[in-house]
Order: structure tokens, then C-alpha cells, then sequence
């Protein structure tokens, strides 16, 4: 499975303590996986990198495994809506924490000016 999705064994045991991916055992402890779990493994990496939590992962795979359902697909919907607005106040947080710094930078470039 990693060679197939570029993901490290250590984290495909990480989704799985997650309950993000499941597998089947061989006899001998060897880890399994469908063609279906490798296509998740996909959405798994896409989800994290659009910085959702394995947490919130968790919570909107449903929706894969159940489109049609309107109450899953609507409850994954307004979660990562949450999470985006969660994000816009992070980088709204970040930007006004970057401008308090140049302020900040710019005395500081003042003051070294008149030393120099």
C-alpha cells in the first residue's frame, strides 16, 4: 500500500488507529487492502492537506462511504465549512499578527538608522 500511494507504513498505521482505513490480516500479520482503501488513502492525503484533523477526516468519510444519504452528505458539508471558517480566522489572526510586527520592524529600522 505505500509503494501504491506514496504513503509511509507509518502512517497508513496512524489512519488506521484513526479509524480512517481499514485492512485485512494475513496469517501471518501481513496487512491488506482493497482497491477501495487505496482510492481513500487518496482522499485521506487530500483532506489533510487541505488541513482538516484526522479528527474532522473521521468525521466527514462517511460521506464517501454513503453519498446518498442527505443527512451524512449535509452534516459533512457543514463541517468542513466550519473548518474553512476556521481557517479564514487563522489567516485573518496571522495577517493582523504580521502587521503588528512590521510596526514593530519599522521602529526598530528608525532606531537602528540613527545608530549607524
Amino acid at each position: 500500500m505505500s509503494r501504491r500511494t506514496g504513503v509511509s507504513p507509518r502512517s497508513l498505521r496512524y489512519y488506521e488507529a484513526q479509524g480512517l482505513l481499514t485492512s485485512t490480516r494475513s496469517d501471518a500479520g501481513q496487512r491488506h487492502y482493497s482497491d477501495a482503501e487505496v482510492q481513500r488513502v487518496s482522499l485521506i492525503r487530500q483532506l489533510f492537506e487541505a488541513g482538516l484533523s484526522s479528527r474532522v477526516i473521521a468525521m466527514v468519510l462517511p460521506c464517501v462511504e454513503t453519498p446518498a444519504d442527505a443527512g451524512v452528505v449535509e452534516f459533512a458539508y457543514a463541517t468542513m465549512k466550519r473548518e474553512r471558517d476556521r481557517i479564514d480566522a487563522e489567516i485573518a489572526h496571522l495577517a493582523a499578527t504580521r502587521d503588528a510586527l512590521d510596526v514593530l520592524l519599522s521602529a526598530n529600522s528608525r532606531h537602528r538608522a540613527k545608530l549607524a
